[in-house]
């Protein structure tokens, strides 16, 4: 049993560091690009619609990358492989 306690201790750790880490880089991404429009903003004001559409577009894949990573984390946490092996 002290086998398990391990297994789910690492793999829970594990887990948190992918998320982590799957969270982080998309964030610093979405910064990174709103900044770069604000500047594009402030450069070609009359640019506003088609910076602000092309924005919201890049945005929303940059966070399907971070819920991307939930799923795949969650898919690896509970449903692991070699837990039935584990229990015996």
């Amino acid at each position: 049993m002290a086998n398990m306690t391990w297994f789910v201790l690492a793999s829970t750790l594990i887990a948190a560091l992918a998320m982590a880490l799957g969270v982080m880089l998309p964030a610093l991404a979405m910064g990174r690009s709103i900044s770069q429009a604000l500047d594009a903003l402030a450069r070609q004001p009359e640019a506003e619609q088609a910076i602000t559409r092309t924005l919201f577009i890049g945005l929303a894949m940059i966070e399907s990358l971070a819920i991307y990573v939930l799923v795949i984390v969650l898919i690896i946490l509970f449903r692991n492989p070699l837990m039935p092996y584990l229990l015996k």
